[in-house]
């Protein structure tokens, strides 16, 4: 099987879930199965590719050139790779748990919500594997246009405002400032004494970026700060509000598009274009990279004590999923070799945890028909395996070993500290200990509540969250200690684009 093909199965098998799943809309069964089987399909290629390009194999197609300097091409790289990799093996995942909750929830439109999640996986595999700025756009606009009915999947008021906020927010700055950024690195890396020169012109990531050399420091400023904050998918304060708006979708939407697709796409667009489009030695040297250092920071902190006043369950996690994605953006400012390996981690890391503990909101949903904290307390002891798998996925995002994410902390550590910014090493302390605050004590109150805390509230749905809502997450919380024992694997793979290790 020849590398092109490995792509175009990648972005083709997707779109042929969505179609297969329209044409089965009558047969339930064999539409969840079409869906199972893609995913499954799906991260088989995704892994081939990963293995084909560690390997040392090239692995492009470039389908066709739309004008001097924009051509419509893919080229995988590491970090591509292991993000096609981390989407399409949730897609299955998550599948699965869609299963259990729309079917235990009696969701309507259900043809269309799975129909929407293979063009989502299309539009993510396509950014993971483009090879240019034009092409991560348009695939960009792709998966914020095929999640729009995801968002508004209920229909009601509440369904509706958040679409409308989640759609006008992700257009809004793509095409008021990451096209332009696009269109104002094409015209730069075009620019010759004798005035601008097409044939020279491109948006092309390559490794040690295209800019230096072409831009000055003032001018890739400015293209920086375009590029960071066009890119609303990274959910960067003030750009962030779409985030919990689209909490008013079902779980499942929340779980892999909020926690894993979406948002992944955006923070997984800034770390690509910091190491292939700036480079980290041009990168270092921009007086705008510390604006969004200390934006980043901003973030950091302040949607951490946000999600501290949420008694809503999955309104915390969206702001914690704020918080978390900053840490990616902070990690790519740097420019330090093991912060920008810190940030790679930290993609990986954090969709494992993050999905798992949106699974379990959503299992505890559709037991109980409870979506606040405080009517928790207690209800650990009828749901105990949920409640222990919301514990480790916490204990992986605060950072705590045995878990996956405690590496990317300690990456991000070490790369803030050899950058000597000491108030990024304060900021990742302070977001660690408010993620014990806000997290912890949900499991805690759950599993082992204070005396008197009365009865637990009663199951609405007999038997409580189906199996198919239960072992999902599971999977997810033991992923976390995988991660954590197999890091060298990650670590091993991406050192070609960051050059660092333990």
């Amino acid at each position: 099987m020849s590398n092109e093909l490995l792509i175009q199965l990648a972005l083709g098998i997707p779109l042929f879930c969505s179609i297969a799943v329209w044409a089965f809309r009558s047969a339930p069964d064999v539409r969840e199965t079409v869906t199972m089987l893609s995913a499954i399909g799906l991260f088989i290629v995704a892994v081939s590719i990963a293995m084909r390009l560690d390997a040392g194999q090239v692995v492009e197609w470039a389908m066709v050139q739309v004008a001097p300097g924009f051509s419509f091409a893919f080229k995988v790289e590491p970090l591509g790779a292991m993000f096609g990799c981390i989407a399409s093996g949730l897609w299955g995942v998550n599948s699965l748990y869609s299963i259990g909750y729309m079917r235990g929830n009696k969701e309507k439109h259900q043809t269309r919500f799975y129909m929407c999640f293979g063009v989502a996986l299309f539009g993510a595999m396509g950014a993971a594997f483009s090879a240019n700025l034009f092409t991560l756009f348009i695939f960009y606009e792709v998966l914020t246009l095929s999640t729009y009915p995801l968002v508004t999947h209920k229909g009601d008021a509440n369904a509706l405002r958040g679409g409308r906020i989640y759609l006008t927010t992700l257009l809004g700055t793509s095409v008021g400032f990451f096209l332009l950024a696009i269109v104002g690195t094409y015209v730069v890396t075009g620019m010759t004494p004798n005035g601008f020169d097409a044939s020279i012109a491109t948006t092309d990531f390559t490794q040690g970026g295209i800019l230096e050399g072409h831009a000055s420091k003032i001018v890739g400023s400015v293209l920086l700060l375009l590029f960071v904050f066009g890119i609303g998918k990274a959910a960067i304060m003030p750009f962030h509000f779409w985030l919990p708006n689209a909490m008013v979708a079902p779980t499942p939407v929340s779980a892999l598009l909020h926690a894993v697709a979406v948002v992944k796409t955006g923070v997984f667009a800034v770390l690509k274009i910091a190491t292939f489009i700036f480079g980290a030695d041009y990168l270092i040297t921009l007086p705008g990279r510390e604006i969004i250092l200390v934006v980043g920071c901003f973030t950091i902190v302040v949607a951490s004590l946000i999600a501290l006043t949420k008694d809503n369950l999955k309104a915390r996690l969206a702001y914690s999923t704020v918080s978390q994605l900053s840490y990616v953006t902070v990690g790519a400012m740097l420019a330090t070799n093991a912060a920008m390996m810190g940030a790679g981690l930290q993609i990986a890391m954090h969709a494992v945890g993050k999905i798992t503990l949106f699974m379990c909101a959503g299992a505890i949903y559709v037991a109980t028909g409870k979506g606040n904290i405080s009517e928790m307390r207690g209800l650990g002891r009828k749901m105990p395996i949920v409640f222990t798998c919301f514990l480790l996925a916490s204990l992986s995002i605060i950072g705590v070993p045995p878990f996956g994410g405690s590496w990317a902390k300690y990456e991000l550590l070490l790369g803030a500290l050899d950058a000597e910014k000491t108030y990024v090493v304060w900021t990742l302390i302070a977001s660690s200990i408010l993620n014990v605050i806000y997290l912890i004590p949900i499991s805690i109150l759950a599993l082992m509540p204070p005396k008197g805390s009365g009865v637990p509230v009663a199951f609405k749905r007999e038997g409580g969250a189906p199996p198919l809502a239960v072992l999902p997450p599971a999977l997810t919380a033991f992923g976390c200690l995988v991660l954590f024992f197999g890091v060298n694997v990650l670590f091993d793979f991406l050192l070609p684009v960051f050059g660092s290790r333990l």
